[in-house]
């Protein structure tokens, strides 16, 4: 075993090499297989440990597939288009965050069928703490790897990065302190709510809030990343792609 072959690989085993990204995803996960169980007495829902496993392991499979997914067709579909047999090697990086959103909330779904709106909503309020995690986490990965860094700086804690001219802002980190003060939001509201709001009119709206954070940060944070992709109306793509979500938060907000 090769450790630390290069910043991006963590470890060669066999020939194979364990992306830090990899592993900070891993370190999601386990942590949501630790915290769900923990969290779920807040809105009353009783599963055991082996549905919770069910719903994680449907969960990793919406990231990979999504965020894999959605790189290829929001970011370079030309030249996947030519190059298919590359789609399925994912250990060669190129993962959307956006697609990786849609992956999640369509394997949670489909594992859900058959619960009521009610339920589906309360576990919703509940896994989105460990999902802002996980996003924070993967910025961890985005730094180490020295990619999706902002525009030029003239701030003290500026940094250089490869191949990019002049001082940045670190915006993976950016993000993933901010992703820590939405966790940090979500679980006092949970708790919060758990106790002085009815059930009725609480379920859902910490999934709600989640998805307003989220896409607030993500669009004003798009200001000061550089960009490569295509601009309409002064816009970035990552910020229509964010644009939905938050639609969506203020839509389930309104709703309960």
């Amino acid at each position: 075993m090769s450790l630390f072959p290069s910043r991006a690989v963590a470890f060669e085993l066999f020939g194979f090499g364990v992306h830090w990204y990899g592993l900070l995803y891993l370190a999601s996960f386990l942590l949501a297989f630790w915290m769900l169980p923990r969290l779920q007495r807040y809105r009353d829902l009783n599963l055991t440990r082996d549905e919770w496993s069910d719903l994680i392991a449907a969960a990793i499979i919406g990231v990979v597939v999504g965020g894999r997914l959605g790189y290829v067709f929001f970011y370079d579909p030309r030249y996947y288009a030519t190059h298919l047999i590359e789609i399925l090697q994912v250990w060669k990086g190129g993962m959307a965050s956006h697609g990786g959103f849609i992956g999640v909330t369509v394997a949670l779904l489909w594992s859900l069928r058959g619960k009521t709106n009610d339920v589906t909503l309360r576990i919703a309020d509940v896994v989105v703490i460990p999902i802002t995690i996980g996003l924070g986490l993967g910025r961890i990965g985005n730094f180490i790897n020295q990619e999706l860094y902002g525009t030029v700086t003239r701030l003290s804690w500026g940094m250089q990065f490869p191949g990019a001219e002049g001082l940045r802002h670190p915006i993976q980190l950016y993000d993933f302190g901010l992703m820590m003060i939405i966790a940090a939001i979500l679980f006092w509201n949970l708790k919060y709510s758990s106790r002085v709001i009815l059930s009725s009119s609480k379920d859902g709206k910490n999934c709600a809030l989640f998805l307003l954070l989220y896409g607030i940060v993500r669009f004003l944070l798009e200001f000061i990343r550089e960009q490569h992709g295509v601009f309409w109306w002064g816009l970035s793509e990552g910020q229509w792609l964010t644009i939905p979500i938050v639609v969506a938060g203020v839509w389930l907000w309104r709703r309960k």
